[in-house]
């Protein structure tokens, strides 16, 4: 990748893409979930080199920012992986779960104006992780340091937005089994949810 062209870019882009490489925790998790409960296909090569490409960004999201050339080459090196991660699999379970399925109900309900891509997904992943009982708090800290959202009022997002997303997400996919077809949320503990990890 021409990182040096790279560098040209809006720092708000490459941290949207941060936030869709810290979904692939969350992800992983759903897959492994429809492995134990729906008797999916799981494969570990797959599942253990999207996490991989999440947990760089973890890692190393204190040097993630300013558009530096270590910055740019991680984040790039990352999402390459995770496509891989996909291409092994042979469909997106590695890579895209409940957060995603979040990120295209905001999209549905809201239409335009509603933030980039890995922004939501970023969002998306916060509250999935919670559900999954992981540490949210970190990655949380991750999404912050890159300069990715954490709140949905910093992409312009309300309650009813978050609320409604939480509840349509699922029916989305049906076929694709995550932790929200086994949590089944109401509105109000989708909203409890939404603000036991701050993003109302």
């Amino acid at each position: 990748a021409d990182t040096l062209l790279l560098a040209k870019a809006p720092s708000r882009l490459l941290a949207s893409g941060c936030g869709d490489l810290v979904a692939k925790i969350t992800a992983v998790k759903d897959w492994e979930l429809g492995r134990d409960e729906n008797n999916e296909y799981f494969g570990s090569y797959a599942a253990n080199l999207a996490y991989m490409s999440a947990k760089i960004i973890l890692d190393e999201s204190p040097k993630l920012h300013d558009n530096n050339s270590f910055g740019i080459r991680t984040i790039v090196e990352a999402l390459i992986s995770a496509g891989v991660a996909s291409c092994i699999a042979g469909s997106s379970r590695p890579c895209s779960g409940a957060e995603h399925l979040f990120s295209h109900a905001v999209e549905y309900i809201v239409g335009d104006n509603c933030g980039l891509h890995g922004e939501r997904v970023g969002l998306g992943t916060l509250m999935m992780a919670k559900l999954h009982g992981l540490d949210w708090e970190i990655i949380a800290e991750t999404l912050e340091n890159v300069g990715a959202p954490t709140k949905a009022k910093q992409i312009k997002l309300n309650e009813h937005h978050i609320v409604n997303s939480l509840l349509i997400a699922q029916s989305l996919r049906p076929d694709r089994y995550t932790i929200l077809t086994k949590v089944k949320l109401d509105k109000r503990s989708a909203l409890d949810l939404a603000k036991s990890v701050n993003v109302l």
